[in-house]
């Protein structure tokens, strides 16, 4: 009988072999050491920390404002490929896709209302989340830097949700994005320009819907995910959950 050590002449050749060496590099986590290095080593095990502080746990105190949002964004990301697949950019065909989703895709009134409320909801818990932070006083030293790149973030939020309200191509959308840009023409800078920018044109056309399309699918979501991911690392390594202040 084997005593568990790879007494089998196979498993104990497997373990030994490069490929399992680069696969497992620790070996079983029997101690605390071993535990800590197991998670330390492995890409994925390393998002969640060795240790939790005791009110990083308590529901209460962050209400898991932070996990929800995230949760929102692989909704709004799940939910927007499936629709990608029946609507195209056009000032000609952008109404009807919406009306064609709505009545003829399956299941696509469900999936477009899961992206519109994850949308609105997101904005919310965004915003939340900025307030707990603030009440708990977590943008103090040595958090700094990672309150900044959550005011970015919350900045990226409200462009992914202003972005896609031009894309139905309704009136309500037409008149909001019509009455948004022209707000560009205030800034104190390059004012014309950034409103010429966002146009694509002098007035909202299809330059403007493929501008956002675009600005909708691809930028905003990349740059939200990779300063998404800038955020988690920073919080690990500012030694997680701020405490109560």
């Amino acid at each position: 009988m084997s005593n568990g050590n790879g007494g089998n002449p196979v498993v104990r050749w497997v373990k030994e072999s490069a490929a399992w060496r680069s696969l497992f590099r620790q070996p079983y986590p029997s101690t605390s050491r071993t535990r800590a290095l197991a998670v330390m080593n492995n890409v994925f095990l390393h998002l969640h920390p060795v240790r939790v502080k005791r009110h990083a746990v308590r529901y209460t105190y962050t209400f898991c404002l932070g996990g929800i949002s995230f949760f929102l964004f692989l909704v709004l990301t799940v939910t927007g490929l499936y629709l990608m697949f029946f609507y195209v950019p056009s000032i000609s065909r952008a109404y009807q896709d919406i009306q064609a989703i709505e009545a003829s895709v399956a299941f696509g009134s469900l999936v477009r209302n899961m992206h519109r409320w994850a949308a609105h909801l997101m904005v919310l818990t965004v915003f939340l989340h900025m307030i707990r932070v603030f009440y708990h006083g977590a943008y103090k030293p040595p958090r700094e830097f990672n309150w900044v790149v959550g005011v970015l973030l919350l900045f990226f939020t409200l462009a992914l949700s202003f972005t896609g309200y031009l894309l139905p191509w309704d009136q309500i959308a037409f008149w909001a994005i019509t009455v948004g840009t022209q707000m560009a023409t205030y800034a104190p800078l390059l004012s014309n320009e950034s409103a010429f920018f966002m146009l694509g044109g002098i007035e909202v056309g299809q330059g403007t819907l493929l501008r956002f399309y675009v600005a909708h699918v691809i930028f905003f979501p990349l740059i939200a995910a990779i300063f998404m991911i800038v955020h988690f690392w920073r919080i690990r390594k500012d030694g997680g959950i701020s405490g109560p202040v």
